[in-house]
């Protein structure tokens, strides 16, 4: 199971400011989940926490029935999409992707099989021989998730940011996240200052303000 909970959660950083302010909720597993509020409300703080980023003040993070508080963020069963992609320009699509798998020493068929899977899914098996600085910003894009994916998380985490505020690249990411969310079963939580966007996708939004959840919107609930 690749559910989270979130309990009592707190956050605040040694000049005495406190990000988040007792924070608990439940995700369910499989379920898309997004976090709405102004800059500053500890959305982002909270999805880095999770990930394993910052770390937690008071509270508990599980995943399933594992408590996340103490272990590392490379041991634990997700991944998380940064804003700047974090590509290596002097390798290729594919050696990007897989990167993460052969520092975990894994069996190349098992990484070729991960690679060419994920690229399929994105739709860029075509432009694994190109370098990072050949490919444009929307497949760069795909190559980031791409790496995400290969490493077969139970958790998939991703910032607004990470799209870099462009609309086209923002639509392509909803548009992936939706099927990522649906076809491979994979738990997301998703961050967004954007309410538009934050009523139109995903299975609940949380709303924040100033460090705590002010409101959790159902959209099954809704639809029913």
């Amino acid at each position: 199971m690749s559910g989270i909970v979130l309990e009592n959660l707190c956050k605040t950083y040694p000049n005495g400011f406190t990000s988040v302010k007792d924070v608990s909720l439940q995700i369910e597993d499989k379920e898309f989940v997004i976090f709405h509020g102004p800059h500053g409300c500890g959305k982002s703080t909270i999805l880095r926490m999770i990930g394993g980023l910052e770390d937690i003040t008071s509270g508990e993070i599980y995943l399933g029935e594992l408590l996340l508080n103490d272990i590392l963020p490379q041991n634990r069963r997700l991944a998380m999409a940064f804003q700047n992609y974090r590509l290596y320009g002097h390798f290729n699509v594919y050696d990007n992707i897989a990167l993460g798998l052969r520092l975990r020493s894994l069996p190349r068929n098992t990484i070729d099989s991960r690679v060419r899977f994920a690229a399929n899914f994105l739709g860029i098996s075509k432009i694994l021989d190109r370098k990072i600085k050949a490919i444009s910003e929307t497949e760069k894009q795909c190559v980031a998730l791409g790496r995400a994916l290969v490493c077969k998380p139970q958790v998939l985490l991703i910032d607004e940011e990470f799209s870099h505020q462009d609309r086209e690249l923002h639509s392509r990411l909803m548009m992936d996240m939706l099927r990522i969310n649906r076809e491979l079963q994979i738990t997301l939580l998703y961050v967004t200052n954007d309410y538009e966007e934050a009523m139109q996708y995903g299975d609940r939004t949380v709303l924040m303000k100033s460090g705590s959840i002010t409101e959790i919107i159902n959209h099954k609930k809704m639809s029913e």
